[in-house]
């Protein structure tokens, strides 16, 4: 995760109410900025010793994020070469506190297995002129 908020974050952060913070918190704290013409809901936890985890929820209010929206948040708040992770868990370990939320992790000092490109296609597509 990145040690300090880009200014695009920095100036969304919340200030004030339950999830109110301010730039010494770094990374961590809720943040509300526009993509798009859409308004996205951030909370991060920042770089979480005490539970082995970075993480970032991101919700709308009427639909959930889209895929290009959820690269916008992980390139905010990870580097280019860090990867990280959303996770569709097992249907007894599912949380569901808002409907159109989703969440980016990322494990603190372990290395995520990533599969081969390969078994996604090749990197430059023969289809392409």
């Amino acid at each position: 995760m990145r040690s300090e908020p880009p200014l695009r974050l920095e100036f969304g952060r919340v200030t004030e109410g339950p999830w109110g913070s301010t730039s010494a918190d770094g990374m961590a704290g809720a943040f509300i900025i526009s993509a798009n013409n859409k308004t996205l809901r951030i909370i991060s936890s920042g770089y979480d010793k005490e539970s082995g985890w970075e993480h970032v929820s991101v919700s709308t209010e009427y639909r959930t994020p889209s895929w290009k929206e959820m690269c916008l948040i992980k390139n905010l708040f990870w580097e280019e070469e860090e990867c990280v992770i959303q996770y569709h868990p097992s249907k007894s370990q599912y949380v569901n506190h808002h409907p159109h939320c989703l969440h980016l992790w990322k494990p603190i000092g372990v290395t995520l297995p990533i599969p081969p490109s390969e078994l996604v296609g090749p990197k430059t597509d023969s289809r392409i002129p």
